[in-house]
């Protein structure tokens, strides 16, 4: 037997099996930005990669494959958004509410694909979604819903909130609660442009849930 190229053969293995420990597993989608393969990263995207895996999402799902492109940027805005997503002052329903107001807003087909699924999971009643979904106030929405609603929609679609919208909102939640409620939108139009740009496609055998309004 030749014992060097024994030798020679488990080193190579075992070099392989330590490199292919280090790449993280995660998986990208896209449609017009080809989703990347580690190899091809960047050190700044392979940064960047790390810290979606390590953080609270724990997913590449979503506009990440896009932001990689400006890695420094995506990084900092995926920060931002895991802090609007995970740690805002607003309650967690209420911020899914937000969430899917934005995505109505911006036809965003995966971000309203993701996040009608974790509004129900946070407990936002079905017939809630379903009437943004259809571009109609709520029939019965809780007081909070309300001062949510109203805070986004005007905000929104009038690009100004009223002083008593203003006012429910703060006291309710406070300034910084005014102030993250902003804050999630404005990360989320973010998020929908970038998926909207890409045209990222949805999950195999999920079918679009927005319908365009008139």
């Amino acid at each position: 037997m030749n014992w060097k190229l024994l030798c020679a053969t488990l080193v190579g293995l075992g070099l392989g099996v330590a490199i292919a420990a280090t790449v993280p597993q995660f998986q990208l989608r896209g449609d017009r930005f080809k989703p990347l393969t580690w190899e091809q990263m960047t050190p700044e995207q392979k940064t960047m990669v790390e810290h979606v895996l390590g953080g609270e999402r724990g997913s590449t799902n979503g506009p990440y494959n896009v932001l990689l492109r400006s890695p420094e940027m995506g990084d900092l805005a995926q920060k931002y958004g895991a802090y609007m997503r995970y740690h805002s002052i607003i309650p967690h329903k209420l911020n899914e509410f937000a969430i899917l107001i934005t995505a109505r807003f911006w036809d965003s087909q995966y971000e309203w694909y993701a996040h009608h699924q974790y509004a129900l999971k946070a407990g936002l009643a079905p017939a809630v979604i379903d009437a943004v979904a259809a571009g109609k106030r709520p029939a019965s929405m809780d007081a909070d819903e309300q001062t949510v609603y109203n805070f986004c929609h005007e905000l929104l679609y009038n690009k100004q909130v009223s002083d008593a919208t203003f006012k429910a909102v703060v006291d309710k939640f406070g300034e910084r609660g005014a102030v993250d409620l902003m804050g999630v939108m404005g990360y989320y139009h973010l998020v929908s442009m970038a998926l909207n740009v890409d045209r990222y496609p949805l999950p195999n055998g999920a079918k679009p849930e927005l319908k365009p309004l008139p």
